[in-house]
C-alpha cells in the first residue's frame, strides 16, 4: 500500500477494520443464496425461491441509491446503524415466516423488506477507503493506491460470495434450512454496527461538502451507466448460475448441494481477483474487461452442457466461469472508483452493488421460472447469455472512451478528475466525500 508521512493505508485504517469490514458483508452475500434455499426447502417450488430472491434484490435497488445518497449527506454512522439493526430484526423473524405457512404474498412482502434495509457493507467499504485515499495520501499515489484497493474489495467480496454459499449449504444441511437466515441475521446485529461505528467512518475532507459534492444527475453519465449495466450483466450471471445449478442438484435428488457447487465458481474468482493487482498498467482497463468477459462466456457455454450428459465436468466449468467473473469485478469497481463524481462515491458504489444484487434476484427468479415451466437445458444456457452482455457492453465501453477521447475529455472522467488535494478532518457523523486527483498518463491507458 502506499505511504504517507511513512503511514500505509493499511494503518490508517486500522488494523480491525479490516476483518470488520469482510465479516460485515457476509450477510449480504449469505442473503440471496440463503431465502432461495430456505423457500425452496420449505415449499418444495424452485419458481417461488427466485421470486422471493427477486423481491430481495427489488428492495436493494430501491433502497441502494437512497441509501448511498444518505450516506454520502449524512456520513455512515447515522445511516448505517439504524439499518443494519433492523435489517438483523427482519432477517431473523424471515424463518419463522417461511416456516409457519404464511401466504406467499407475506413471505414476498418480508423478502422485499430485507432488501429494503439491506446495508451493502461491501459499496460502503470501497467508499470508505476512496475517502481515506483522498483525504490521506498524495495526489501522485492515489490512482495506484486506488486500483489495489479494488482489487482487494473484489477478491474480499468473492471470498464472501464463496464464504457466503458455502455455510449455507453446511449449515442447512447440519442444521437445518433455517440456520443460515439465523446466522446471517447475528452477523448484521453484531458486525455490520461494529462497521459503521468504526473510527474510519468519520474521516471527511475539509471543506463545505455540500460546495464540492457533484449532482445527482453526474452519477448518471454514460460512462457510469455502462458500468452499472455491466455490473447488472455480472449479477445476471450470478442470479442465473445459481438458480440453475439449484435445479440442477435437485433434478438429482440433492439441491442442498448447490451452495457448495456454487461456491466452487468463487474459489477461482476470488484468486484470480486478487491477482489482478499483479497484472502490468500497460495491460489498460477496457482490455481486461474485454479478455474475462469472454473468458465468463467461453466457460458458461460449457456449463450448459451438463444437460446433455456433460455432469462429469460440473467442477471444471465453474471453477472456468470464476476465473473469468472475479477479475471482470475487480475492472468495473475499478472504473467506477476512478470515474467517480466528486462527492458521490458512496452513490456511485451503491448503484453498481445495487445493479448486482438486482439482477442476480431477477436472474434466479426467470431461471426458475424457466428450469420448472420449459426444461433444466433452457435454465442451464442462460449464464452464457448474462456473460455475453458483458462481453457486449465492454465493446461498447470500448467505444465511448474512443469518442470521449476523439472529444479531448480526459478517460478518468470529469468531476472526479483535477480536483485539488485536501487534508483529512473528523467530526462524530461525518463521512468523507471523495476528492481525488489521478494521474495523467493512468487516465489516458484507461
Amino acid at each position: 500500500m502506499e505511504r504517507t508521512e511513512d503511514r500505509t493505508l493499511i494503518q490508517h485504517m486500522g488494523w480491525a477494520y479490516w476483518p470488520i469490514a469482510f465479516i460485515a458483508r457476509l450477510p449480504f452475500a449469505m442473503m440471496t443464496v440463503g431465502v432461495l434455499m430456505l423457500v425452496v426447502a420449505a415449499t418444495g417450488s424452485v419458481g417461488l425461491g427466485g421470486l422471493t430472491s427477486a423481491a430481495v434484490g427489488i428492495g436493494v435497488v430501491v433502497a441502494g441509491p437512497v441509501i448511498g445518497d444518505l450516506v454520502d449527506r449524512h456520513g455512515q454512522r447515522r445511516i448505517l446503524v439504524p439499518v443494519g439493526l433492523l435489517n438483523g430484526v427482519l432477517l431473523a423473524l424471515f424463518p419463522v415466516i417461511v416456516t409457519s405457512g404464511m401466504p406467499e404474498g407475506v413471505v414476498l412482502a418480508a423478502a422485499l423488506a430485507i432488501g429494503l434495509t439491506a446495508p451493502q457493507a461491501a459499496a460502503m467499504s470501497r467508499s470508505r477507503l476512496l475517502t481515506v485515499i483522498g483525504a490521506r495520501l498524495e495526489p501522485e499515489s492515489r490512482a495506484a493506491a486506488t486500483s489495489r484497493v479494488m482489487s482487494y474489495e473484489s477478491a474480499a467480496d468473492e471470498t464472501a460470495f464463496v464464504i457466503g454459499p458455502f455455510l449455507v449449504g453446511i449449515l442447512a444441511a447440519l442444521i437445518a434450512p433455517w440456520a443460515p437466515i439465523a446466522i446471517a441475521s447475528a452477523l448484521s446485529l453484531g458486525f455490520v454496527t461494529a462497521f459503521a461505528l468504526h473510527p474510519t467512518a468519520r474521516v471527511q475532507i475539509t471543506g463545505d461538502a455540500d460546495a464540492v459534492r457533484a449532482p445527482m444527475r453526474a452519477v448518471f453519465s454514460g460512462r457510469i451507466l455502462v458500468l452499472v449495466a455491466a455490473t447488472f450483466g455480472v449479477g445476471m450471471f450470478f442470479g442465473t448460475t445459481l438458480t440453475s445449478l439449484t435445479a440442477f442438484a435437485q433434478s438429482r435428488g440433492d439441491e442442498a448441494q448447490a451452495g457448495l457447487l456454487y461456491g466452487l465458481m468463487g474459489i477461482g474468482s476470488a484468486v484470480l481477483a486478487l491477482g489482478v493487482a499483479l497484472l502490468p498498467t500497460r495491460f489498460a482497463l477496457r482490455r481486461r474487461w474485454i479478455l474475462f468477459s469472454a473468458v465468463m462466456t467461453v466457460s458458461a457455454l460449457g456449463y450448459a452442457t451438463l444437460a446433455h450428459g456433460g455432469q462429469d465436468h460440473v467442477v471444471l466449468w465453474l471453477l472456468l466461469m470464476g476465473l473469468g467473473v472475479g477479475p471482470t469485478l475487480v475492472t468495473l469497481f475499478s472504473l467506477a472508483g476512478h470515474r467517480a463524481p466528486v462527492g458521490r462515491a458512496a452513490t456511485t458504489m451503491t448503484l453498481l452493488g445495487s445493479a448486482l444484487t438486482l439482477a442476480q434476484a431477477l436472474g434466479s427468479a426467470f431461471t426458475g421460472w424457466l428450469a420448472e415451466e420449459v426444461s433444466l437445458a433452457a435454465a442451464l444456457t442462460l449464464p452464457a447469455v448474462a456473460a455475453a452482455l458483458v462481453l457486449v457492453f465492454a465493446m461498447v465501453n470500448v467505444l465511448m472512451e474512443r469518442a470521449a477521447r476523439a472529444a479531448g475529455v480526459p478517460a478518468a472522467g470529469g468531476l472526479a478528475a483535477g480536483v485539488p488535494s485536501a487534508h483529512a478532518s473528523s467530526g462524530p457523523d461525518a463521512e468523507a466525500s471523495e476528492s481525488r486527483t489521478l494521474q495523467t498518463s493512468d487516465s489516458v491507458r484507461q
